[in-house]
């Protein structure tokens, strides 16, 4: 049987039309490097919840938008052109419900972000304008430029165990970061502001890893980006074993 992997989508108005969707690269990354069959979930609230019967693993993309600060009580929003409700409404209980059922879960960058808020965590709505912090956006330039490496950061724990390295040197598009980090989250890689660029989930009953850079950038051409997609990929494997065992 075909794993599958659910990615959840944006809503954005483009041509006054409204569109669900996501950049296909993350598609790619699970046809490619996950070794599964990708199936876009569209922002439509806690409905959602229903496809976790069918899928055996949830990548939560990045995006341009910003999780909105009511909730993690973050105060008035700085971002406010910024903002995807249908897509938080849709992601946040997505990675709660998936973590509760032993589902694997890989976030990335906006992703990350939204396990943190998921599990009771917040966030820095701009992290580039704090005094000893580094700009982490993506800056000028061709897409090759905007998503070629920045920085090194430095890798712990499981992380360290799958990339096999200490460090490892990562691209960086984000304007939000993880403030306070949810009970139950530890860090598993920092940049070297002190800017947490992995999580991972130890207590919980299934794979959980959030990447704050883009792995799925030209992943083949990354040995670290490719493990990664590896081990999410086994674990999703693994559950799916577990799951018909159990049946």
């Amino acid at each position: 049987m075909n794993l599958i992997v659910g990615i959840p989508a944006c809503a954005r108005v483009i041509d006054e039309r409204e569109m669900h969707l996501t950049p296909a690269r993350y598609a790619h990354a699970v046809v490619h490097g996950v070794g599964a069959l990708p199936i876009m979930i569209p922002p439509m609230g806690d409905r959602q919840l229903a496809l976790l019967e069918t899928i055996d693993g949830l990548l939560v993309p990045g995006s341009p938008s910003n999780v909105h600060p009511d909730h993690y009580d973050g105060g008035e929003s700085e971002t406010p052109d910024k903002h995807d409700p249908d897509r938080d409404s849709t992601t946040l209980p997505l990675i709660r419900a998936a973590i509760a059922r032993g589902i694997p879960v890989m976030a990335i960058c906006r992703g990350i972000q939204e396990l943190n808020v998921a599990l009771g965590g917040t966030l820095f709505q701009r992290v580039h304008i704090k005094d000893d912090r580094m700009d982490h956006r993506g800056g000028p330039g061709t897409l090759d430029e905007k998503y070629g490496p920045k920085h090194p950061v430095t890798v712990s724990g499981q992380l360290a165990r799958i990339v096999g390295a200490s460090e490892i040197m990562v691209n960086s598009l984000h304007g939000q970061a993880i403030d306070r980090l949810a009970e139950g989250l530890i860090v598993e890689a920092r940049a070297a502001d002190g800017t947490i660029e992995a999580v991972s989930y130890p207590s919980a009953p299934g794979f959980v890893l959030g990447l704050q850079w883009h792995p799925e950038w030209r992943f083949a051409e990354s040995p670290a980006s490719v493990a990664l997609f590896q081990a999410f990929g086994d674990a999703c494997r693994t559950r799916k074993g577990v799951t018909r065992k159990a049946a």
